[in-house]
């Protein structure tokens, strides 16, 4: 007998903040629809309880070149809270580090967004519409284009504090590019 091995699936998100050299946000929310090719997609709290307890890599664009932190070393914090899949991931001083900082300053980051493979019985289909109820997360990823998932942000918390009015205007480019992506 044969097995494949699973197909890694990835969905993007846009939320996140900086606090000096960590970024701080949410890599998934709950109960936000997504368009995914020809079906639609969301989330069901609790979904990626079981995977906390695994290593999980942060990267650079999926880029596994590109490693940001992980889970094992400390150096990503993952939580899982109400509104979704919180991290917090303490930056190196690399050169890929110091690019996303660069481009988190800039507010040009696309968002988040998150590598996993649905264990069996981790989905629930109704027409077209699929629920994630259970995720094995392999990583998550900053990423520089438009995230999956519209109902994110992201702001950079050292440089935009007391700049709200800004932070909403960026969440709202977003949205709307999400739209037309």
């Amino acid at each position: 007998m044969t097995t494949t091995a699973p197909t890694i699936e990835r969905r993007a998100f846009a939320e996140i903040r900086t606090a000096g050299r960590r970024l701080e946000g949410y890599a998934a929310t709950f109960g936000s629809m997504a368009n995914i090719g020809n079906y639609q997609e969301r989330i069901a709290p609790g979904a990626f309880t079981k995977a906390l307890a695994g290593d999980v890599l942060a990267l650079l664009d999926h880029d596994p070149a590109k490693v940001l932190g992980r889970t094992r070393s400390g150096t990503l914090r993952l939580t899982e809270d109400s509104r979704g899949l919180a991290f917090a991931l303490d930056i190196p001083d690399t050169s890929a580090g110091r690019d996303l900082l660069a481009l988190a300053e800039r507010g040009d980051l696309g968002g988040m967004s998150f590598g996993f493979v649905v264990p069996q019985g981790g989905e629930q289909w109704q027409g077209n519409t699929r629920t994630l109820r259970a995720v094995d997360l392999r990583e998550i990823s900053v990423v520089s284009a438009w995230p999956a998932y519209p109902d994110t942000e992201i702001a950079l918390r050292s440089i935009m504090r007391g700049c709200e009015a800004q932070r909403r205007r960026r969440v709202l480019v977003m949205a709307e590019a999400a739209t037309w992506a």
